[in-house]
């Protein structure tokens, strides 16, 4: 397992997706969001208990996350026929219509160093700027949710370009914008 760190340029891994009303799974790539965002949220498998909350509150938030010019993809290790069998099952994730990336042969999931031995994908979160740089990651341990509204707030500060402080909120002050003497700025 490989570790990605920030500010490296995302793996240009061709896999396949669910994406619902579409009959076959779809090739995609990180490449294919160039000049976008990119929200890229790994869940350890399908048919779990914790999984099913944390990405229902992605699809409720990725009108928001568009708004903020950002594209939201879930992913697994499990197959798109898994995904399929699962996503147009479950009423907790009727609301989702972003691509679900099916990292079967784990090749997205170990490029970005969220491979688990036993062949999961780490509860992980990636923003990835229009440039294909990774400009945040989260991990999170298996038994608890992350908080996708974080996620958001995260990414507006991102775009930003400025120096946020913590808890910064869209139409606050940055630090930018303040007078911020050299030494101070992180």
């Amino acid at each position: 397992m490989s570790t990605l760190t920030l500010g490296r340029s995302a793996p240009h891994v061709v896999a396949d997706a669910y994406l619902r009303g579409i009959d076959h799974p779809q090739r995609i790539t990180l490449a294919d969001y160039a000049g976008k965002w990119v929200v890229l949220f790994f869940y350890p498998r399908d048919f779990t208990f914790i999984c099913p909350t944390e990405i229902d509150a992605f699809a409720r938030l990725r009108p928001r996350f568009a708004h903020e010019d950002a594209v939201v993809l879930g992913a697994s290790t499990d197959s798109y026929y898994c995904h399929k069998a699962w996503y147009e099952t479950d009423r907790r994730l009727a609301a989702v219509d972003f691509p679900v990336i099916a990292d079967g042969a784990h090749e997205l999931s170990a490029a970005l160093g969220v491979l688990r031995e036993d062949g999961a994908a780490t509860r992980a979160t990636f923003i990835i700027d229009p440039d294909g740089i990774v400009r945040h990651v989260l991990l999170n341990d298996l038994d608890v949710g992350r908080n996708p509204e974080e996620t958001l707030r995260t990414l507006q500060a991102l775009r930003t370009g400025a120096l946020c402080p913590v808890g910064w909120r869209p139409g606050q002050p940055t630090l930018s914008d303040q007078q911020v003497t050299v030494g101070q700025a992180a």
